[in-house]
């Protein structure tokens, strides 16, 4: 057996690179972009690793994973040991590995980032949950309770709460809108950055797990929450926030414009990309404008220089240092020739006498004071006013509650936003309804989704125990 390292000897390793594809060829493919690590980097990586007796990155992960616990594990050469560790603290760890923000949470903590680099914890994660797939690891099953729980919606909440109650021993439905399970991590994540098979295997491990999945259900419409509400102990709703934003600015219905909700949808789970043999088309423009800075909007210009544009471009209304979006999205964005049009902000569609789209008039913009996000404030320079040449405009300014099946629901509180109100255990108005995720929160990351999911399904399982 090796010896252990010491402190001063983990200091000296330097933080493994994730191999990716070469920029210039995946550009050009819809293939995931990073390769994932081999067991050789994943065992340095993991060695750098000082496990701290106060580690803060578990209070920075939104779902609490014992992180020093399972990069011990892997240090050690135990990996099946970490992909149990591991799969009892998170449900969906091959795709928290590749899309959660790690850089903003869990790793700023690390103590390792305030003198030279964290430890790539996201990294490790997704080797470990990768490794836990390729060999069919499962968490252990317990007696069932006789309890029945509807979740209503299986995106990253919903199958976060799924997730754990399955493995507390409660029988669990979950009801899906669409054809496919997976909600955002489906329709609204590129393949490049979130391959369709992961989340497969994700559900079919739940669904190994005990958790059933129907799908095209629609709830207000083929079920009320009411009759949800009879026929189960307990409810969550989780059904996100997928009503898209727009600009409001003339020519906003000009054939060529596209809200990135749209746009995503018809490509990553309608496979437009793939068209005619796939059903649905898509427009495939020389010159795309993505009008917003956060992930979504990387995802969509991303998705069009695949598509072949000749130029994607980001039209963003702050400069570089105010961009919501991943660090590593944006870096990855511009390694593949996407022009960041930054300051600049839209204020009217143009198009010829066809009504299809030409162009974008924007305006200059200069950063003023902070507004209510912290950030400053931009505001138009006068007669700066100029034009983007495009044929295709995608719009991914954010994303509002639906209310489909909240308005089906007088007693259920929403806010002035039309977000559920809920208490400190995520209990909705409603006694046995919970919810959380973007319904709850508004437009958020995937991690906080299921950090949602995780808190909820605690609190439905106290709450079906006090019914016992």
């Amino acid at each position: 057996m090796a010896e252990k390292l010491t402190t001063k000897q983990r200091l000296a390793i330097e933080r493994q690179k994730m191999p990716e594809q070469d920029s210039s060829a995946r550009a050009r493919n819809f293939a995931e972009v990073n390769l994932g690590f081999t067991e050789q980097l994943a065992l340095l990586e993991a060695e750098r690793c000082l496990q701290c007796k106060d580690p803060r990155c578990v209070r920075g992960c939104p779902v609490g994973v014992n992180i020093p616990k399972f990069l011990g594990l892997i240090a050690s050469g135990k990996v099946a040991e970490a992909a149990q560790s591991l799969l009892c603290d998170n449900a969906l760890p091959a795709v928290t590995g590749r899309v959660c923000p790690q850089e903003t949470q869990c790793e700023i903590e690390c103590v390792r980032a305030g003198k030279g680099s964290p430890v790539g914890i996201g990294y490790l994660e997704r080797y470990v949950a990768d490794w836990a797939q390729r060999n069919g690891r499962f968490p252990a099953k317990v007696p069932p309770t006789g309890k029945r729980v509807a979740i209503v919606g299986s995106g990253p909440a919903g199958l976060t709460a799924a997730g754990e109650l399955a493995r507390l021993g409660h029988d669990v439905t979950v009801y899906e809108a669409l054809h496919k399970p997976g909600g955002v991590l489906v329709y609204g994540i590129p393949e490049f950055r979130l391959p369709k098979q992961i989340v497969a295997q994700e559900v079919d491990r739940l669904i190994a797990a005990g958790v059933k999945i129907e799908c095209n259900v629609i709830i207000g419409r083929t079920y009320t929450l009411a009759e949800l509400q009879a026929g189960f102990d307990a409810v969550f709703v989780a059904n996100g926030a997928g009503l898209p934003v727009f600009m409001n600015v003339p020519g906003e219905n000009f054939k060529g414009v596209y809200s990135a909700n749209e746009y995503l949808t018809r490509v990553n789970l309608m496979a437009a990309y793939q068209f005619p043999r796939s059903d649905t088309p898509v427009l495939h423009g020389q010159s795309v404008a993505v009008v917003g800075g956060g992930n979504v909007a990387m995802d969509s210009v991303r998705t069009a220089k695949r598509l072949g544009a000749e130029r994607a471009m980001i039209v963003y209304r702050r400069t570089r240092e105010e961009l919501p979006a991943r660090a590593e999205e944006a870096h990855h964005a511009e390694e593949e020739g996407v022009e960041f049009h930054y300051l600049t902000a839209p204020i009217e569609v143009m198009a010829d006498e066809n009504r299809w789209v030409y162009g974008l008039r924007c305006i200059r913009m200069k950063l003023g004071a902070p507004d209510a996000s912290g950030r400053a404030r931009p505001e138009p320079v006068p007669g700066s006013e100029f034009v983007v040449p495009c044929d295709v405009v995608v719009v991914a300014i954010g994303t509002r509650a639906n209310p489909l099946l909240t308005s089906t629901c007088p007693d259920l509180k929403l806010n002035k936003q039309g977000n559920i109100i809920v208490d400190e255990n995520g209990m909705t108005s409603l006694p046995g309804v919970f919810a959380g995720g973007d319904i709850v929160r508004g437009a958020a990351t995937v991690i906080l989704a299921m950090g949602d999911g995780k808190r909820a399904a605690k609190a439905i399982d106290n709450y079906l125990q006090l019914r016992r």
